[in-house]
């Protein structure tokens, strides 16, 4: 079999140099509002990639990951703040995102025995449970009403308005501003980490896992050994996706994190491509901005009222589900890959497409996701 290698020089390294760049400067120019749906978008994108590895890696269907993110965002709130430990910001996030990997951990006996549609209503289970436990344990999360969430600091600088107060360039750097490179750092990390899974043997065993488990479990794969595993790495990334959504809140409710949250990453995946690290950073872009620019444009914008009006149209997030439900259906109907299947098959200005199954997987999905009839043909290239 000739196995596909991704692009690798200058040429490859170039586009994600310029998005950085780009990424980095934004702050210069954006206002707070903007930059506030970014961060909101990046916290997004940590957990739809971690989804993605479960879901789109191994083929495991999870409605529950709204409660791994409550996890990291109540953990962290708690391990950092009054009441609670106190801990430092860094030490609380990093603990905050074990605690949620744990919780991965004790479920994973089920992940790694129960399957398709079962194991969704298992994982359904928790966000139930997850949601009484919130409104509940009023010493931990502060009940009802949720409770405030402590401001990250980093070796004495705070990622506040104040304290130090920060200008760049002439621009005030507020806690939006100083959150953005945090979530931004936060999301690389998360995205070169899901690359290299993927990229790898463990990826290479998922993906055989996804196509097949008696061949997997024939090719020496252990089936049970690596579903647990890909949940607990699920949970973990969302553990720190839900840390970052409650610095960025600053104040977490138990309403948040209902069913409709692991709805929105499901539909995250699968509108951006399920087995794409860039399918799930697009999906999450897409999918949390949506219904906040319907709400900064919803005046002028037909058939949209703005919250609570009361007029004939409907709301911006009512019509955010409306438009992301028919973009999900288009794209099971005319892009089964996704939006980075739809851009894979677009060729490049002068250059014809390439075959479906020649297209390099630069963007962490395993070298076999688009063309799963794809098989080592040797004992010695399957996955161990």
């Amino acid at each position: 079999m000739s196995e596909r290698v991704p692009r690798t020089g200058p040429r490859a390294v170039l586009p994600y140099a310029a998005a950085v760049v780009l990424l980095c400067a934004l702050p210069l120019y954006l206002e707070a509002y903007w930059l506030r749906i970014g961060l909101f978008a990046m916290a997004a994108a940590i957990g739809a990639i971690g989804l993605n590895l479960l879901s789109g890696g191994t083929g495991q269907l999870s409605l529950g990951h709204a409660f791994f993110l409550a996890v990291g965002a109540y953990g962290y709130a708690w391990l950092a703040g009054e009441p609670g430990p106190g801990l430092p910001a860094p030490l609380a996030l990093v603990l905050a995102v074990c605690l949620a990997g744990v919780a991965g951990g004790l479920f994973s006996p089920v992940s790694g025995r129960v399957r398709g549609i079962y194991l969704g209503v298992a994982t359904l289970a928790l966000v139930f449970l997850g949601h009484h436990v919130m409104l509940n344990a009023e010493a931990v999360t502060g009940g009802y009403n949720g409770r405030a969430v402590a401001p990250f600091t980093l070796l004495g600088f705070s990622f506040t308005s104040a304290d130090p107060e920060l200008s760049v360039l002439g621009v005030p750097f507020g806690a939006e501003e100083r959150l953005w490179y945090l979530g931004l750092a936060l999301l690389g990390l998360a995205w070169f980490t899901a690359r290299n899974i993927l990229r790898g043997r463990p990826g290479r065993a998922l993906a055989a896992v996804r196509d097949s488990e008696v061949a997997a479990a024939v090719l020496g794969v252990p089936v049970a050994r690596y579903r647990s595993a890909a949940f607990v790495v699920s949970s973990m990334y969302a553990g720190l996706s839900g840390a970052l959504i409650a610095l960025a809140f600053r104040r977490i409710v138990p309403d948040y994190f209902g069913l409709t949250l692991s709805i929105d990453y499901l539909a995250m995946i699968v509108l951006g491509g399920l087995g794409s690290v860039a399918g799930a950073v697009a999906g999450a872009a897409f999918v949390t901005a949506l219904p906040l620019v319907l709400t900064r444009y919803a005046d002028v914008l037909p058939l949209v009222d703005e919250p609570g009006a009361g007029g004939q149209g409907v709301g911006p997030t009512e019509a955010a589900r409306y438009l992301y439900g028919a973009a999900i259906v288009l794209v099971l109907r005319y892009a089964p890959g996704g939006l980075v299947g739809l851009v894979r098959r677009t060729p490049a200005p002068g250059r014809r497409a390439a075959p479906a199954a020649s297209a390099p997987a630069d963007d962490g999905a395993p070298a076999d996701a688009a063309s799963p009839s794809v098989r080592p043909s040797h004992p010695k290239e399957s996955p161990s």
